[in-house]
């Protein structure tokens, strides 16, 4: 079956993280992406595409700062209010009835009921296509005590993590495998 260019990432599963920055005066900002990824280890770099309109990315420009939300399964009923175009610094937590909680190494808030952190500074950004790639410097990671796993791993089973098909698809409910690797 072939496809339209553009619906290529359709064809990826890739993870839901909801974004926090803050204003100028301090106003929590809560958006989801699914265009993310970890770039590197060392050091430990952290990007996502981000449209240049967006409130966020007036956030991280103004104070270089972000909080990486990963989120479990329960958010699937939020990404609608998360992803509502609300006036600048009306806050997307206080409508999706989510928590803030300080973060340990930035000012924007973690969100309490996530299931785990990643608290970036803004490294460097690039204007790609239509988007703007935002690379962070990871300060500070965490995942919630219950859903850590041994070498830094989360348990999938008790996480559920919510990852994003396409528009309103999402996939839940992964499971765990491991492989052997061929050696380099």
């Amino acid at each position: 079956m072939e496809l339209e260019k553009k619906a290529y990432p359709k064809l990826l599963v890739r993870p839901v993280v909801v974004i926090t920055t803050i204003s100028e005066r301090g106003i929590a900002n809560a958006a989801p992406f699914s265009f993310n990824s970890p770039i590197s280890s060392e050091p430990p770099l952290y990007g996502f595409s981000c449209n240049p309109a967006h409130d966020t990315w007036k956030n991280i420009q103004k104070n270089g700062e972000f909080v990486v939300n990963v989120v479990g399964k329960d958010f699937g009923e939020l990404m609608q209010v998360l992803e509502t175009d609300y006036p600048y610094e009306d806050s997307e937590l206080k409508h999706a009835g989510l928590t803030e909680e300080k973060a340990k190494a930035v000012k924007p808030p973690r969100i309490k009921e996530a299931i785990a952190w990643i608290e970036c500074k803004l490294e460097k950004h690039v204007e790609l296509g239509d988007h703007i790639w935002i690379t962070g410097s990871v300060l500070a990671v965490a995942v919630k005590d219950e859903l850590g796993k041994e070498a830094g791993l989360m348990d999938l089973d008790k996480a559920r993590p919510l990852c994003h098909i396409g528009g309103e698809f999402f996939a839940v409910d992964m499971k765990e495998a491991k492989y052997k690797r061929a050696k380099s």
